[in-house]
């Protein structure tokens, strides 16, 4: 009769482990979608000359953040509050070329590409 008893328990006990595996996976599943649910920040991303400062900088907040492009010419300002930017590509500090009225919106990226083909990349232009 004991060894009835201990298949039962040890039967039961796998039964147990399983449900709350199932539990655990399923509050698992539901928790990533809700995290990316909740985001509160946009990026902005793109292409560079590679070592060019990229500074992006909100008007109306006064935040702003900059950026190196790596050696590949990428570039990416991650962790922006909503709302509208102006990008700036610099070289030695001195602004080359300027992306203006770039929206950010939650939890999205928007990329701003800067092309030296198009732009005087070793010219620094004059601003206001």
């Amino acid at each position: 009769m004991n060894t009835i008893l201990s298949f039962r328990f040890a039967l039961h006990r796998v039964a147990r482990g399983l449900a709350l595996a199932g539990v655990v996976g399923a509050c698992a599943v539901a928790g990533t979608s809700t995290a990316s649910a909740q985001a509160t920040a946009g990026k902005v991303f793109g292409k560079a000359p590679a070592g060019y400062s990229i500074t992006v900088h909100s008007d109306a907040t006064g935040i702003g953040r900059t950026v190196k492009a790596d050696a590949e010419g990428r570039y990416s300002a991650a962790q922006l509050q909503p709302g509208i930017y102006t990008v700036t590509l610099k070289q030695d500090d001195q602004p080359v070329a300027k992306h203006l009225n770039v929206p950010v919106t939650v939890g999205r990226g928007i990329e701003v590409d800067f092309k030296c083909g198009e732009i005087k990349c070793n010219q620094a232009v004059a601003t206001k």
